[in-house]
C-alpha cells in the first residue's frame, strides 16, 4: 500500500469533489412539521436531481437553503463504509474523529479537532448527542448499535444558541424511523466470516385512522478481533439487544401526540494487546515480573492481537428512556412539546494490570458504575417555514443526576470512593430568519440560561473516610448572527459568526481533596466562531458541491492539566487556555446516470493550541523533548498542533446499479475513507498513527423496486492496519524494582472493527 497510498488518496479525493455526503428523498411527510423524517433513501425522482432533508434549524429545510455547516448521513452511507456501531461514524463524517478507549466514558468526540477526554461524572462533551430531538444524559450513553436510524446529522461548528451547553463543538443529531401512515416491513440480517451477526427488523403502520404505530428491535453479537490466551476467548467484541416502539395518535387534525419508549442491553469485552514493551521492564517494581511472565504466550508486535488478562474486562448496560411529543397547529403556527426521561447504568471492569502475572500485582482489577438519570422539557414555537419573517422561539428545562461507584487495587494505585453529581439547567432560546431584501435573508439567534451544578464525594480510601460536597450556579448567553444570499435559484452564499458555551464542572476522579474542593467548579468554556459558505447546485440539481470555511477560537479550554492549589500541584481536568482551529469542509455528490453516484466528503484542518503552558509530560519524555523538571514536571504545548486532529480526512461512495432483467438490478458499491497522520496525545511518538486509507466493496442484487436486496461485502479490502487509540501505559513499567526508579517502554492499542479485513452478507427486506 505504501507505494502508491498517495496517488490513490489523491485520485479519491478529487472524485468527491466531482462526484457528499448524502442524498436523500423528500417524503411528503418530511413537510408535515409534526412528523419526523421516515427512511432516507437515494434519490427516485425520473430527472435524478438530489434533494437533502435536514432539521438543523428545528425545522424540515433542504439543506442547499440552509446557512450552516451540516452533514446528512443515511443508511445506506452507513452500510457502504461498514459503520454499524456509533464509534464508527467518523468513517463517513470526516470533520468528526472518535477515539476510543477501554471505557466508553473515557473515549473522546471530537468535532474539528475540539473534544473533551475527561474521566469524572458530570462533565460534558463538546459534542452533544441527541435522539429524536432529545438529547443524552451523557456520551456514553451514545455508545452502541445504529439499528434503527432514518438518517443521522453531523452538525460542525458550536450550536450552543439552538441545542444547549453541551454543544459548543458542535452536535450528531441520530433519527429514527417513524409512523407511517401505509403498513411498512423493513428487516435486515448481517453476517461476517469473523463470526458477527446480528438482525433488525421495523414494523410500522395504522391501527386506525388517526392511530398509528412503529415497532423496531435489533439484536447484535460480534466476540472480537483480540484472543485472551488466558481462558481462549475472543475479545474487544460486543453484544446488544435493543427496542423501540412508538405510537402517534392524530387526536384531531391539529393536535398530533407521539409517545415512545426504548429499552437497550448489552455488554462488551475490552482487549488492549501491547504493540512495544522493553523486554527488561518490570510490572509497578516488581522483580521477575517482565512482559516475558506477565504476557505468556504472546510475541509482541505492532501486529499483535493477543492479550493476558486474568480478570474480567469490559462493560455491562442497561438502560430505558420514554419521549411525549406534543405537536399543536395553531393557524399558520406550530407548538412543539418535547417530554422525556432516560435512565441508564453501565458497569465497567476493567483488569487494571492487562497481565497475568503470578501473585497480587497480576489481579489488580478497576470495578464501578456510571447511574444517570435525566428529564427534559422543551416547548417550541415555529412560524411557516416559506414566510420571509420566519421564527424558531423556544423554553428548555433539563435535570440530569449522575451516580459514580468506583473501586481499585488491591495492589497498586489503590481507590475506594462513591461520588454523585446533579445539574439543573433552565433556557430561554430563539431564531429569526428574515428575507428583508428578494434573495438576501438575515439571522438573529440568542440563548439565555441558568445553571446549577452540585456535587458530593466520598473518600472511602482514607484512614480516616471523609466526604466533600458543593455546588454553584451560572448564567449565561449565546447568540448567532448570519447573512445569507441566494444568489441564483442553484447558488447560496452565507457567512455566520456565533458563539458557543459548555457549562462549568467538578473534577470528580481518583485524587479528590479538601484542596479541589475549595478550588469550587471549573469554569465554563466558551467559544467564538466564523464561518463563510457555499452551497451549489449543477445540471438540472443532479450534482451538489458545497464548500464551508470556519475559523473558531475556544478560550478556558476544559482539559487535564496541572494545577497548582494552596502550593500543591497536581493533574486534573482545568481550563488549560485557549485553542483555535480553522480550515475548510467540502460535501459533493453526483447523480451521473440513473443507475451511477458518486458522493464524496473532505475536511483540512488546522488545530492549535493558543495557550496550554501547563501539560502533562507524556510517559518517558525527556527534558530534550519538551518536559520540564517540576513537581510535577510539564510541558507547554502552546503554538502545537492539538491532539486528535489529523490534517486532512476525506471519505467517497460510488454505487452503480444496472438493470439485470426487468425486474432485477445489480447492485455494486465501493468506498474509500482516508485520514492523515495524528497524534492521539499530543506529541507522544508512541500514539502516533501514520496516515492510511481504507477500501469497502460490495456487490449484490436487489428487486427493482428496493422491496429486497442481498450484497456480499469485503470490507477493508487491503488488509490494511491502523489503531483506533494508542494508549502508552510506560508509567506501570519500571527498568529496576526500586520504587521511583525510571520507567521503561510499554503501548497497548485498541483495534478497530475493521484491523483486519473481513467479508460477510447483508440480506435486506423493505415493504
Amino acid at each position: 500500500m505504501r507505494g502508491y497510498q498517495f496517488p490513490l488518496c489523491t485520485l479519491a479525493l478529487a472524485a468527491s469533489f466531482i462526484g457528499s455526503a448524502a442524498h436523500a428523498n423528500v417524503a411528503e411527510e418530511h413537510r408535515d412539521p409534526a412528523a419526523a423524517p421516515a427512511q432516507a433513501a437515494a434519490p427516485s425522482k425520473d430527472d435524478g436531481e438530489i434533494i437533502v432533508t435536514t432539521t438543523a434549524q428545528k425545522r424540515f429545510e433542504n439543506i442547499q437553503n440552509v446557512p450552516l455547516a451540516v452533514q446528512v448521513v443515511t443508511p445506506a452511507q452507513l452500510e457502504a463504509q461498514g459503520v454499524r456501531h456509533f464509534q464508527d461514524l467518523g468513517k463517513v463524517a470526516p470533520s468528526l474523529v472518535i477515539r476510543t478507549a477501554e471505557n466508553p466514558v473515557n473515549s473522546n468526540v471530537s468535532l474539528r479537532g475540539v473534544g473533551t477526554y475527561a474521566f469524572g461524572i458530570g462533565v460534558e462533551s463538546s459534542v452533544a448527542v441527541t435522539v429524536d430531538g432529545v438529547p443524552l444524559a451523557f456520551q456514553a450513553r451514545a455508545f452502541t448499535d445504529l439499528p434503527d436510524v432514518a438518517m443521522i446529522e453531523v452538525l460542525r461548528g458550536p450550536q450552543s444558541t439552538l441545542y444547549g451547553k453541551a454543544a459548543s463543538a458542535g452536535l450528531i443529531k441520530i433519527m429514527t424511523t417513524q409512523p407511517t401512515n401505509d403498513f411498512h416491513v423493513k428487516a435486515n440480517l448481517t453476517a461476517t466470516d469473523d463470526r458477527e451477526y446480528g438482525g433488525n427488523f421495523s414494523v410500522t403502520g395504522p391501527i386506525s385512522d388517526t392511530l398509528g404505530y412503529v415497532f423496531s428491535a435489533s439484536y447484535s453479537n460480534w466476540g472480537g478481533n483480540v484472543r485472551n490466551v488466558i481462558d481462549g476467548k475472543d475479545v474487544n467484541g460486543r453484544e446488544t439487544l435493543s427496542t423501540r416502539g412508538k405510537l402517534k395518535w392524530k387526536a384531531t387534525p391539529d393536535v398530533v401526540f407521539t409517545l415512545s419508549g426504548n429499552y437497550l442491553n448489552g455488554n462488551s469485552t475490552v482487549g488492549r494487546p501491547f504493540i512495544h514493551a522493553d523486554p527488561n521492564g518490570l510490572l509497578s517494581y516488581q522483580a521477575g515480573l517482565t512482559p516475558s511472565v506477565i504476557l505468556p504466550g504472546i510475541t509482541i508486535d505492532p501486529l499483535n492481537q493477543k492479550v493476558a488478562n486474568n480478570d474480567r474486562a469490559g462493560t455491562k448496560y442497561w438502560g430505558w428512556g420514554t419521549m411525549l411529543r406534543t405537536d399543536i397547529n395553531i393557524g399558520k403556527m406550530n407548538v412543539l412539546g418535547l417530554t422525556s426521561y432516560d435512565k441508564f447504568r453501565m458497569d465497567d471492569y476493567i483488569d487494571h494490570d492487562d497481565s497475568a502475572a503470578p501473585g497480587p500485582f497480576g489481579r489488580n482489577t478497576q470495578v464501578g458504575a456510571f447511574k444517570s438519570k435525566l428529564f427534559t422539557q422543551e416547548i417550541r414555537l415555529l412560524s411557516p417555514g416559506t414566510d420571509a419573517f420566519r421564527y424558531a422561539l423556544g423554553v428548555y428545562y433539563a435535570n440530569v443526576n449522575f451516580q459514580r461507584p468506583f473501586r481499585r487495587g488491591p495492589a497498586f494505585s489503590q481507590a475506594d470512593w462513591f461520588a454523585t453529581s446533579g445539574s439543573r439547567q433552565i433556557a430561554a432560546f430563539g431564531q429569526i430568519d428574515w428575507e428583508f431584501v428578494k434573495n438576501l435573508t438575515a439571522t438573529v439567534g440568542g440563548r439565555a440560561q441558568n445553571e446549577r451544578v452540585k456535587y458530593t464525594f466520598l473518600d472511602k480510601n482514607l484512614k480516616v473516610p471523609t466526604s466533600w460536597d458543593g455546588h454553584a450556579s451560572d448564567n449565561a448567553t449565546t447568540y448567532r448572527l448570519g447573512l445569507q444570499y441566494q444568489a441564483t435559484r442553484d447558488i447560496m452564499f452565507f457567512g455566520s459568526y456565533a458563539t458557543g458555551y459548555k457549562g462549568q464542572t467538578y473534577d470528580l476522579t481518583t485524587g479528590f481533596n479538601q484542596g479541589r474542593a475549595d478550588a469550587g467548579p471549573i469554569r465554563p468554556e466558551t467559544s467564538k466562531d466564523k464561518e463563510l459558505g457555499i452551497r451549489t447546485q449543477f445540471f438540472g440539481r443532479r450534482m451538489t458541491f458545497n464548500v464551508t470555511y470556519f475559523d473558531t477560537d475556544y478560550t478556558d479550554l476544559q482539559a487535564q492539566s496541572i494545577e497548582t492549589i494552596n502550593g500543591t500541584s497536581n493533574y486534573r481536568l482545568t481550563n488549560v487556555g485557549g485553542l483555535n482551529t480553522k480550515g475548510l469542509e467540502f460535501e459533493s455528490a453526483a447523480r451521473i446516470t440513473r443507475d451511477l453516484t458518486i458522493s464524496g466528503a473532505a475536511t483540512y484542518l488546522d488545530a492549535t493550541y493558543t495557550s496550554y503552558p501547563t501539560a502533562r509530560c507524556y510517559p518517558l519524555q525527556t527534558q530534550a523533548q519538551g518536559c520540564n523538571p517540576g513537581k510535577p514536571a510539564y510541558q507547554n504545548l502552546t503554538g502545537t498542533r492539538a491532539a486528535q486532529a489529523p490534517e486532512w480526512k476525506a471519505n467517497a461512495t460510488i454505487e452503480y446499479t444496472p438493470a439485470l432483467t426487468d425486474k432485477l438490478n445489480g447492485v455494486v458499491q465501493g468506498s474509500w475513507q482516508y485520514q492523515s497522520s495524528v497524534y492521539y496525545v499530543a506529541h507522544d511518538p508512541e500514539t502516533f498513527q501514520p496516515a492510511f486509507s481504507i477500501f469497502n466493496v460490495s456487490a449484490g442484487i436487489r428487486d427493482h423496486k428496493r422491496r429486497w436486496e442481498a450484497t456480499l461485502f469485503v470490507n477493508n479490502l487491503f488488509d490494511k492496519q491502523y489503531f483506533q487509540s494508542l494508549v502508552n501505559t510506560a508509567s506501570n513499567f519500571n527498568i529496576l524494582p526500586v520504587k521511583d526508579s525510571p520507567n521503561t517502554l510499554a503501548t497497548q492499542s485498541l483495534l478497530p472493527r475493521d484491523f483486519r479485513r473481513y467479508a460477510g452478507i447483508r440480506f435486506g427486506l423493505n415493504y
